[in-house]
């Protein structure tokens, strides 16, 4: 019998987990609706398998509980909440999902964009409060802008259709670019310095690893125009939350919109439930967030891009049928090489 713990799921999630297993043979489904830690790692201490999303914190010290684990389910595209090095000593096969719905992020992305051009952010402040006034509220239009695309994977492709059609040039950096977006969207492929120099819009979407932390930083910024939107909706440490919040007390960007930033784990009180107490360098990234929170130019959310009912239910999905293939024998949406494959896998799976 297959032991399969999930974890961080709502009552609809487990539905669809229940569901999903209910004509599988060989497994046993254990779920609980708190994120994982190292406090509640005995949860999964006899599990085969375990599926988390990015709230949950697979530490070394976490897997350490876990003496039987096979499969870590990231129910995400990142994986950075996973000690991928402590999978990899152990054998541990890590899986995530490659694509959920790159319109999901894509659409979360563009509305940003739309946010920050027409000031939404303190007209909405301002009319909660009964004020109706339009003084400092006026906007930029967006169709006629260059928007800067930092990755063109398939959220960043989808949104360069969808900036397309709103009548948007777009540019692009990506060290494997998409003929297909040049042809059918006149996305233009330049430097990556260049497109800090000429987008009014830039909007980030690449994976976070140790050659893309802090790729949006001082020096870069200072290459910005002083009305340019910075939108990121990949991860925190992609953006030096400092240098941001400098260049927006300076007036040096238009400004800059974070579905997810350094510091995020402590403000979120979903990511931060259960963990230790932060490390310094955690605190004083969550200060600088804080005091970008206050500018009128700027827009924090909590790492919402990709919660959609939609896509919530084409992450499980893909997570089960990752699941399913590793205990079937032929491994799917394996990452950072995490897994070496058995000679003989054993049919059907896990312990008996």
């Amino acid at each position: 019998m297959v032991k399969l713990v999930f974890f961080d799921l709502d009552e609809r999630e487990q539905g669809v987990v229940r569901d999903a297993f209910a004509h599988e043979n060989g497994y046993e489904i254990d779920m609980h609706s708190e994120p994982l830690t190292s406090d509640n790692a005995s949860f999964a201490r006899d599990a085969d398998g375990i599926g988390i999303f990015v709230a949950s914190h697979a530490t070394r010290e976490a897997l350490d509980q876990m003496p039987n684990l096979r499969v870590v389910a990231a129910m995400s595209t990142g994986f950075d909440n996973i000690d991928v090095d402590a999978c990899r000593e152990r054998n541990i096969a890590v899986c995530n999902v490659p694509s959920y719905g790159a319109n999901t992020v894509a659409e979360y992305a563009f509305g940003l964009i739309l946010a920050l051009a027409r000031k939404f952010r303190p007209m909405f402040a301002r009319t909660a409060r009964g004020d109706f006034s339009r003084a400092g509220l006026v906007g930029m239009d967006i169709a006629g802008k260059t928007l800067g695309l930092v990755g063109t994977g398939r959220i960043g492709s989808h949104l360069a259709r969808i900036a397309h059609g709103a009548g948007m040039n777009v540019v692009a950096y990506d060290p494997h670019p998409k003929p297909d977006l040049t042809r059918d969207y006149n996305v233009r492929y330049i430097g990556l310095d260049d497109i800090f120099r000429q987008a009014d819009v830039i909007s980030l979407h690449v994976p976070y690893m140790e050659s893309t932390r802090h790729l949006v930083n001082a020096e870069r910024l200072r290459l910005a125009k002083d009305t340019a939107l910075l939108i990121n909706t990949s991860r925190g440490g992609v953006v030096d939350t400092r240098a941001v919040a400098v260049a927006l007390n300076e007036g040096r960007i238009g400004g800059v919109a974070l579905d997810t930033f350094e510091g995020e784990e402590v403000w979120i009180e979903e990511e931060f439930a259960g963990m230790d107490v932060p490390p310094a360098t955690e605190l004083e990234e969550a200060l600088e967030s804080f005091s970008i929170l206050h500018s009128d130019r700027a827009i924090l959310s909590p790492h919402n891009a990709f919660n959609t009912r939609e896509a919530l239910e084409r992450i499980l999905v893909t997570s089960i049928e990752n699941i399913t293939a590793f205990f079937a024998g032929h491994p799917q949406n394996v990452v950072a090489e995490t897994y070496r494959v058995p000679a003989a896998p054993p049919a059907g799976g896990g312990r008996t």
